[in-house]
């Protein structure tokens, strides 16, 4: 009993720490060894085998899709492609409708391969400048954003090139458009839910008086002229879906022919029009990889503290609590990545962590209900997509600050549609593969 409390005190000395904004590179460590040591291991071996060998097998396997991914949406974003994309979409749904355009912009953005923590410097001043058309409040912005970046187009659409949907690929052995029917019917929900509840918070506020204001730094936004054309950022976009969902290649040969491609269309468009987008390609490359190692290192040490709860004698009882669940094996699932995901504030690093440790037993769930693994997939990508939403959050901390919108303003109807309307659908895709909806 005393190494599963050891267990419990870790993850609330992890939640706590991160919360405060301390970094997980020494929290997570520290909160290793308070497991290790509750739960009678020796504290040099936790450290140096357990958890830096799931420190590192994370960082051996996923930092070249990190990489890669990091500098294709830097590419998107100092070139202009992003903006240039993002004002085609503005043009094509229309201004008026400010939130549907927005969330719909991030959305396309994610799919097409670019993180969601570079989607809020190319959007930001272009949804400024339609909340500011549509008089809708500031403290809307980084959770309209959010939706579109980190919700459906995250774990729910099929297809989709995120870590967090390819994460269970490795441990299932399905693809990334595993569960289409509940993948679609969930992205659904965590589309047109946020859009209504957005909707109305905006009219509840202009009701109560408060509608848009400047922000004292106001961002500015490229002249079309200096833009590339929407088509060389879409066509990238198209071909790492295409190669990932109907060649089945590997992400990182995906993502690496999107990086190739790009540069390839901006720099011959650049010649044909007498333009340069990339100033600075090196640069460029530079800050990409710097954002990749940022990134995976955080998720990395996350995963690091898992190895540790993982080897811990306590773990045994929990994870038997956890399976033991009455229901459907789906809840098991859903509950043990939820938890995970919300103690360490990161999708990735919680998904990798729950199936980490219980991806055999959800195999033979799978087995003994006759419930595909590709449903578990599913189930457990929606699921990293709930409590990660927590105030300590990297993605939370990062848009509320750039956006400049403290917590208190922001951050409800930030967990509203990142987090609640997520577990929603998480509810929704268990039901639906419960009874035999794939």
């Amino acid at each position: 009993m005393l190494s599963l409390f050891g267990i419990i005190l870790g993850l609330a000395l992890l939640i706590f720490l991160a919360f405060r904004g301390k970094s997980l590179l020494w929290a997570a460590p520290i909160c290793a060894l308070v497991v290790a040591l509750t739960g009678g291991l020796d504290l040099f071996t936790a450290y140096t085998q357990d958890y830096m060998q799931g420190f590192v097998d994370f960082v051996l396997e996923w930092f070249p899709a990190f990489m890669l991914g990091a500098i294709f949406g830097q590419i998107m974003q100092d070139s202009g492609g992003a903006v240039s994309l993002t004002k085609a979409v503005v043009k094509l749904v229309g201004r008026d409708k400010a939130i549907f355009a927005s969330v719909l912009c991030g959305g396309l953005l994610a799919y097409g391969g670019i993180s969601g923590f570079v989607i809020i410097f190319s959007m930001y001043p272009i949804v400024l400048g339609l909340f500011k058309e549509a008089n809708i409040t500031r403290r809307l912005i980084p959770a309209t954003i959010m939706t579109g970046a980190f919700t459906f187009s995250m774990s729910a659409l099929p297809g989709t090139p995120t870590i967090q949907n390819l994460i269970p690929c490795e441990y299932f052995g399905t693809t990334a458009t595993a569960a289409p029917v509940i993948g679609i019917i969930c992205s659904v929900i965590m589309f047109v839910g946020p859009v209504l509840w957005l909707s109305y918070r905006a009219r509840k506020f202009r009701a109560a008086g408060e509608g848009y204001d400047d922000p004292e730094d106001i961002p500015e936004e490229i002249d079309d002229d200096k833009l590339p054309p929407a088509w060389c950022c879409f066509v990238p976009f198209v071909v790492i879906v295409v190669m990932l969902n109907v060649f089945a290649l590997n992400i990182v040969i995906c993502l690496l022919a999107g990086v190739v491609l790009s540069l390839v269309l901006l720099f011959v468009e650049g010649k044909i029009r007498g333009k340069v987008y990339l100033t600075d390609t090196g640069d460029t490359l530079n800050k990409g990889c710097q954002s990749a190692v940022s990134a995976i290192m955080n998720t990395s040490a996350a995963v690091g503290f898992g190895s540790v709860v993982k080897v811990s004698p306590g773990f045994a009882v929990l994870s038997e609590l956890v399976l033991g669940i009455q229901g459907s094996p789906l809840i098991a699932e859903s509950i043990a990545i939820n938890i995970l995901a919300g103690a360490t504030g990161s999708a990735s690093g919680g998904l990798r962590i729950a199936l980490d440790a219980l991806a055999p037993s959800f195999i033979q769930m799978s087995q003994s209900s006759g419930i595909p693994l590709a449903v578990f997939h599913r189930v457990g990508a929606i699921a990293c997509g709930g409590l990660n939403t927590m105030p300590h959050d990297g993605a939370v901390v990062t848009y509320l600050s750039y956006c400049k919108i403290p917590h208190k303003r922001g951050y409800f109807d930030m967990f509203i549609v990142a987090g609640a309307i997520p577990i929603l659908a998480n509810i929704v895709a268990i039901i639906l593969g419960t009874i035999g909806v794939v």
